[in-house]
């Protein structure tokens, strides 16, 4: 009687574990969702934001219509991505190409004093800044959900109910050289 006793609660603490590590398996993946699901929101403002600020470079900068087009194929990259890489890569083609837009607003002074351009140029900075926020937290939720998959024993459940890893969403390597400043 003792032994059916134990053997019960040896398969009652095995069912218990289980369905906590299957219920914090659930919980990082949508936790990792949310996340993106902030990203995105703040990629779709910056998106919104572009085409506004390109028409005001515009009405200055008639000439520059390489730097306009790359902005437009960018924005519209980053709207098409459907996987985590693919919006990596289309928010650094979005990056280089609004450095390069706010390289032709140096070169005329009554564009930056515009209150327009300055007001959607805050805007950009204030998005970006929350996208750089939402990044590390994706990027932080990720690595706790990939280590769910990874580390024993939930690595078994992940394995078998089909959790896979997420990718990170990580900045292109030019991003992390140094500029050089000059005075």
């Amino acid at each position: 009687m003792l032994g059916i006793i134990i053997i019960i609660a040896i398969i009652l603490i095995v069912v218990v574990v289980f369905i906590h590590l299957y219920n914090q398996l659930v919980q990082a993946r949508n936790k990792v969702k949310n996340a993106w699901a902030q990203i995105d929101v703040q990629l779709t403002r910056r998106a919104d934001l572009i085409p506004n600020l390109v028409e005001t470079v515009k009405g200055y900068a008639t000439h520059e219509n390489q730097t306009f087009n790359q902005v437009t194929e960018a924005r519209s990259a980053m709207q098409n991505a459907s996987t985590v890489k693919e919006a990596a890569t289309a928010n650094n083609m979005i990056t280089d190409t609004l450095k390069s837009l706010f390289a032709i607003a140096e070169n005329y002074p009554d564009l930056k004093a515009n209150q327009n351009f300055l007001d959607l140029q805050n805007q950009l900075s204030e998005t970006e800044n929350k996208i750089s926020y939402s990044r590390q937290f994706y990027n932080d939720t990720v690595l706790m959900y990939n280590n769910l998959c990874e580390t024993f024993p939930s690595n078994f459940i992940a394995s078998m109910f089909g959790f896979k890893e997420e990718d990170f969403f990580e900045a292109e390597e030019s991003a992390a050289t140094v500029p050089n400043v000059k005075f």
